[in-house]
């Protein structure tokens, strides 16, 4: 019997917590009470935070749009960490090739993508958060925007899909199941 794997659909802009919830393979493993929660937690604890109150306050967070998500690099880092995971962003001068995609997933246990995108025909831009995870030796895509999972082919078209995210500005995160 084949392996199911967990994907979630895209809703505004909760992608953090689709990359996450898939990335974890497990429906709730996040919700937005969660996010919401360590997104607030930050602010309180967040030093730099001398913004002014303003009616629009309620819905523009420091970490997060209260309405629609739009969670930043913060949340991810501190949600991952919770769960004793920690996250090496990968510097990308150092090529792909650095990246060890056979690690075992006792030690890599997946890779988060944070890309530009474009919608509503180019007028709004913004970010984009991206699962990828090896799961029964096969690596997955398991973008929210995707309809369902995409298997990788092999280890070569991960390394030219990461390639091309680099190239087109992303930014890569590898995901360790140890703290490094």
């Amino acid at each position: 019997m084949a392996t199911q794997i967990y994907h979630e659909n895209q809703t505004l802009q909760f992608c953090l917590l689709h990359t996450l919830n898939s990335l974890f393979q497990q429906k709730d493993a996040f919700n937005r009470a969660t996010l919401n929660s360590i997104s607030e937690k930050l602010a309180l604890d967040d030093n730099s935070n001398t913004e002014t109150w303003t009616p629009l306050s309620f819905i523009f967070k420091p970490h997060h749009n209260a309405l629609t998500g739009n969670y930043d690099v913060n949340v991810l880092i501190a949600a991952l960490e919770d769960r004793g995971k920690s996250v090496i962003w990968h510097d990308r001068r150092n090529g792909v090739s650095s990246i060890d995609l056979d690690a075992p997933q006792d030690v890599l246990m997946g890779i988060v993508l944070n890309v530009p995108v474009r919608r509503f025909a180019g007028i709004w831009k913004s970010r984009h958060w991206i699962a990828l995870r090896k799961i029964d030796g096969v690596w997955y895509n398991l973008d929210s925007d995707l309809h369902a999972p995409q298997p990788f082919q092999d280890i070569q078209k991960v390394r030219e899909f990461l390639g091309s995210t680099i190239g087109h500005g992303g930014e890569i995160l590898l995901v360790m199941n140890q703290k490094q």
